[in-house]
């Protein structure tokens, strides 16, 4: 068995054929390697058929977020200019809306059709290893995606660190419920269907089908992010089954609650996964450390992944001594292969010949890195990447506010949540209308959780003017 949702199950034969087709289905519209085709859909089967037709192809699937509000997804289907866009139909009028004049192929009926006319024979095997296989999108400083190119060799390694550094077998399913256009579940699957194992697709974050099949089928990796570790115990508690077997579980321990993983690990009988990944690297530069089960962990210290090298910089990209603190960079086979479109920033990421990725470590003197803070700010809420200054753009937009702000605040569900300080020009001006005003503009997970009024000496602010919002964090982690 390859892949399974509810009720339907196709074999590894099953799945080859059926992909075979559907890459025919594509060239026969014109579709040829180095080619885009857009994909806007929640998780199902045809998402995974999408993916692998795309690398028998050597056609890049770029996978959209459907979180994203209407102007953002416009943005990034224009960035990759695709040849077709698949929709599912609970996507289709946000796709038609967005679309412009991208032709359309609607899962379901048409899809199968599609797929029924199509020759129905092996693909000839034309790619390369430097073939891109997926564009993941992923929040640039400026507020809009980048579309991040991953290669056929990348997803390769990716599956090959994943097998060394947190090793499972074929006869570990994995449970692809967080959504597809993420690394999380994207390189997780192309690792399981390369080992021989099942693919579980659910429609996604659903505690009480998560639970049942954890209490059914025998797992790898168990994938739980900030704010779903909650629901999903007490769903397993409600369900009253032990699990089968888990391997693996989490990710991104630094923003969960340490009890919470004590917790989770002694209901799974499982370590936690203390990672630190991203979709440019992948699993590396550091997620090969696990925290024991019914562990509360005191500190968070990292192990550096297999097959990758790292080198932690200053500002003027010098190597910085065991103990101080440098922005992390590294040189991987599963690195991505830069921004879609975008050479600035691929010239400014990829200096020197390391990718740069913004994130702040500590080398220890036992070799463990320690994370010290992100160099470019970011909140990470529930395992998305949302950076202040896309929100602050929209709330500059409003004709009442003089200034604005957004920090992060630590969240026991979420991980971290955006927070947002605003000055105001007029006392016309509500939370409610700022709160309408980014549902219109930004996706709803990007609206901040609070909104605060202040004066415009409330903003601390540097010798260069820039805003210290670590001192807005400390100020405001108490309020509500």
């Amino acid at each position: 068995m390859a892949i399974e949702q509810g009720d339907r199950r196709s074999t590894y034969a099953e799945l080859d054929r059926r992909t075979d087709a559907l890459s025919h289905a594509w060239r026969e519209r014109g579709i040829v390697r180095g080619d885009r085709v857009a994909i806007l859909s929640e998780n199902r089967v045809e998402y995974v058929e999408c993916l692998l037709a795309a690398a028998k192809l050597g056609v890049i699937l770029a996978c959209q977020n459907w979180r994203l509000a209407e102007g953002e997804l416009i943005h990034c289907l224009q960035l990759v200019t695709p040849t077709l866009l698949v929709a599912s139909p609970r996507h289709l009028e946000a796709a038609r809306r967005c679309a412009g004049d991208v032709p359309l192929l609607v899962l379901g009926e048409e899809y199968e059709a599609a797929l029924e006319r199509a020759e129905q024979a092996p693909i000839d095997d034309e790619c390369d290893p430097e073939d891109g296989v997926v564009i993941l999108y992923t929040s640039g400083t400026t507020g809009m995606p980048k579309g991040a190119l991953i290669s056929q060799r990348a997803e390769i390694a990716r599956a090959m660190i994943q097998m060394v550094d947190i090793p499972n077998g074929a006869d570990d399913a994995f449970v692809a419920w967080a959504p597809l256009f993420h690394m999380v579940s994207t390189d997780t699957v192309f690792m399981t269907l390369i080992q021989g194992g099942k693919v579980i697709v659910t429609d996604g974050f659903v505690p009480d089908e998560l639970a049942e099949i954890v209490a059914r089928e025998r797992l790898g990796r168990l994938t739980l992010m900030p704010g779903m570790i909650t629901p999903f115990l007490d769903a397993m508690k409600k369900l009253g089954r032990k699990p089968v077997g888990v391997r693996w579980a989490g990710v991104m321990a630094d923003l969960v609650p340490r009890e919470q993983i004590a917790e989770v690990t002694r209901l799974l009988d499982a370590p936690y996964l203390n990672s630190f990944g991203s979709t440019e690297t992948g699993l590396p530069p550091a997620s090969r450390s696990t925290i024991a089960v019914g562990l509360v962990p005191e500190k968070l210290d990292k192990l550096q992944s297999s097959f990758c090298r790292i080198k932690l910089v200053d500002p003027e990209d010098d190597e910085v001594s065991d103990g101080e603190p440098g922005e992390l960079t590294i040189r991987s086979p599963a690195l991505f292969s830069g921004y879609w479109n975008n050479p600035s920033a691929n010239a400014e990421d990829f200096r020197g010949g390391w990718f740069h990725m913004g994130d702040v470590f500590r080398r220890n003197p036992d070799g463990t890195l320690s994370f010290v803070d992100r160099r470019k700010y970011l909140i990470k809420s529930g395992g998305e990447n949302i950076y202040p200054a896309e929100i602050e753009r929209v709330l500059l937009s409003d004709p009442l506010v003089r200034d604005a702000v957004v920090v992060r605040k630590s969240d026991g569900q979420w991980g971290e949540i955006p927070i947002a300080l605003v000055v105001r020009l007029d006392e016309a001006l509500t939370v409610e209308s700022l709160r309408e005003r980014c549902a219109r503009s930004i996706a709803r997970y990007k609206i901040p959780k609070e909104f605060h009024f202040v004066s415009e000496d409330d903003l601390p602010r540097s010798t260069t003017g820039k805003i210290k919002r670590h001192d807005l964090e400390e100020r405001f982690s108490g309020t509500s």
